[in-house]
């Protein structure tokens, strides 16, 4: 919160008279950013607070207002910045329990966890909490891959591997032969910019291409956790099965020229970021047209809950660095730092909860504390921080920090299984000056700014000095 009302106070009523609590569930401090710009520095911390407001007992999407439910979407695209900043390995795997215990007959995940009935007289009874959606349901099978690549104990996806297995199974029954996750309603990218206020789903990405996409991705993880588990049958059943999607995905969505269907942000940011791409010279021109669909809109998101994770990731992984940069960077609404220029000290649910004029966004309901828009956190950490994990535990993770976008420092610390890793550079009179710390146990490839190639480097503290190219 940022304000409190007190009401027949006897007296007057003084500062110290009052005492805030934070209450969260105990989880252990493990994720550190800064950087040399104070606003991107409010927008992590802003982060944080959603996620301790947000982490108590389950994780809810809103601590403040009459839902506090534990819904999946927001879990989905957040779980790799919650990880990062908590240890909140036994925190969600006791959700992870709760969620394959709700799940039906068929394998369906609620869409929120705990799930609970509603009554057929209250606003949400057309709202059925037991439909399947794509990436709510998807919290099945992203979330435990999330918590074995960050914390490396392969218990959780063997744990969850039914769950995981029974989910991506019903989605297949729903999509059939064709592959194609195209019937029935999709909350999709849920808060685009775009969608009017009493209609959040109506996002510029049609929902049934975020549907086959996410579809492809949980495939190919189950793939992977039954890899890791040595269930080599399995494996290669839904590695086939991935590749089925993505063939009907390029099919249905991808021209040959590389332009995908709706033409969002969104779009081209999943098919990017996915693998969904057929050629290189459709990856060059749907990277292209991303750039240009951005730099078109003013630099402003176009995105919601699901493109806000990835969006910067895609611009990068296409050489955009500086396009993704310009996005962060942006004030005006739409955007990440917005929010932060009227005040906010949580994360919004809504790119506009707060319009400009002061007024609070019409929409049925509004919530200045969520923490779905705020997973571009997980991009600070590993791109601007430059401390990304390439293999289970982060025993051996890359640090690549981005250089030259317009800020002068970047420090990125995370107490991993095997101790604390950390990147930290700063750039000054056309020099970059580098410090690594890599855990006991561990090696790290350190990718230099300056175009020299990678190096490889085993525990210790590390640190290079290097002119900047010109």
């Amino acid at each position: 919160f940022r304000y409190v009302e007190v009401d027949g106070w006897p007296g007057t009523l003084a500062p110290d008279d009052l005492r805030a609590v934070v209450c969260h569930s105990d989880m252990e401090r493990t994720g550190w950013f800064e950087c040399s710009d104070p606003m991107i520095n409010r927008l992590h911390e802003n982060a944080v607070w959603s996620m301790k407001s947000n982490f108590l007992d389950v994780p809810t999407d809103c601590p403040q207002r009459d839902e506090r439910l534990g819904w999946t979407g927001d879990l989905t695209v957040f779980s790799p910045s919650a990880c990062f900043l908590y240890d909140a390995a036994g925190f969600l795997t006791s959700w992870l329990a709760d969620l394959a215990a709700d799940q039906d007959d068929a394998g369906v995940v609620p869409i929120v966890v705990p799930t609970l009935p509603v009554r057929d007289d209250s606003p949400r009874s057309q709202v059925r909490l037991s439909m399947a959606q794509a990436v709510w349901g998807d919290a099945a099978v992203v979330v435990p891959s999330v918590l074995h690549a960050r914390y490396g104990d392969a218990g959780i996806i063997e744990q969850q591997y039914d769950s995981m297995r029974r989910w991506v199974d019903a989605v297949a029954a729903l999509a059939g032969p064709k592959r194609l996750w195209d019937r029935g309603f999709q909350f999709a990218d849920w808060l685009d910019p775009s969608a009017p206020p009493d209609r959040p789903q109506q996002a510029m990405t049609d929902p049934h291409l975020v549907a086959t996409a996410y579809f492809f991705r949980v495939a190919g993880l189950l793939s992977a956790a039954a890899t890791t588990l040595g269930r080599d049958a399995d494996a290669k059943r839904y590695s086939d099965l991935a590749r089925e999607i993505r063939e009907a995905f390029l099919a249905e969505y991808v021209a040959p020229s590389g332009r995908v269907v709706s033409d969002s942000q969104t779009a081209y940011a999943l098919a990017i970021v996915f693998d969904l791409l057929d050629t290189a010279e459709q990856r060059t021109r749907a990277g292209r047209r991303l750039a240009s669909l951005v730099s078109r809109n003013g630099y402003h998101v176009g995105v919601g809950f699901v493109g806000t994770a990835i969006i910067c990731d895609a611009l990068c992984a296409v050489g955009e660095e500086e396009t993704a940069f310009r996005m962060l960077m942006e004030r005006s609404c739409p955007s990440w730092l917005y929010p932060i220029t009227m005040g906010a000290t949580t994360v919004w649910e809504r790119w506009d909860s707060m319009r400009p004029d002061g007024s609070v966004n019409s929409g049925e309901m509004t919530s200045f504390n969520h923490y779905a828009l705020g997973s571009v956190v997980d991009w600070l950490h590993r791109r601007v921080g430059g401390l990304a994990p390439l293999s289970p535990g982060y025993k051996r993770f890359e640090v690549r920090p981005l250089i030259g976008v317009g800020l002068t420092s970047g420090t990125a610390r995370h107490r991993t299984p095997y101790g604390l890793a950390s990147s930290s550079w700063r750039v000054a009179d056309g020099r970059l000056e580098l410090d690594v710390v890599a855990p006991p146990n561990t090696t790290a490839r350190v990718v230099p700014p300056n175009g020299e190639p990678p190096i490889e480097i085993a525990s210790g503290a590390h640190h290079w000095s290097c002119a900047l190219p010109a």
